[in-house]
């Protein structure tokens, strides 16, 4: 029994790896972090002394031999199968300044019982990302979308 225990990284193919990385560290407060001598140009972004974003230069020859999920059929500029990917983050009022100063739009929204706040927002990729804030008891401040009030699916 080998059992999984957290999720280390995801790559993203970006369209302009130096867009994409300035989108993480000014954006969402990212480190760029050493990267091994690889083949093909990107970047390891983390926080909290892990490496969370790889990010890759997409449309270089030989892509699919480069990055192993990447057929010649795959998508691109969206998340794709994958809806989002989600990071833990603190002060939901300073980032929502950071994104408002930086004209980022993004949806908010609530799930009261977890006592959880979200800003989605998508990177310049398409990827969606989901900021998720627990311990927030207000939302008045924040407004959102309240998950109890949805309509349910049957």
């Amino acid at each position: 029994n080998m059992p999984v225990t957290s999720i280390n990284h995801f790559l993203i193919r970006a369209a302009d790896i130096e867009r994409s990385k300035n989108f993480y560290v000014d954006v969402l407060g990212f480190e760029v972090a050493p990267r091994p001598d690889f083949p093909f140009p990107g970047y390891w972004l983390g926080t909290n002394g892990s490496i969370q974003v790889h990010i890759a230069q997409d449309g270089i020859d030989n892509r699919s031999f480069y990055y192993l999920g990447t057929p010649d059929d795959a998508a691109n500029g969206q998340t794709g199968v994958i809806d989002h990917v989600a990071f833990l983050c603190e002060d939901p009022a300073q980032f929502k300044d950071r994104l408002d100063g930086r004209g980022v739009n993004y949806r908010t929204r609530f799930l009261p019982e977890n006592q959880l706040f979200q800003l989605f927002l998508r990177d310049p990729d398409g990827v969606m990302i989901e900021l998720n804030f627990f311990g927030v008891e207000d939302v008045a401040a924040f407004g959102g979308e309240n998950y109890t009030q949805m309509a349910r699916v049957d």
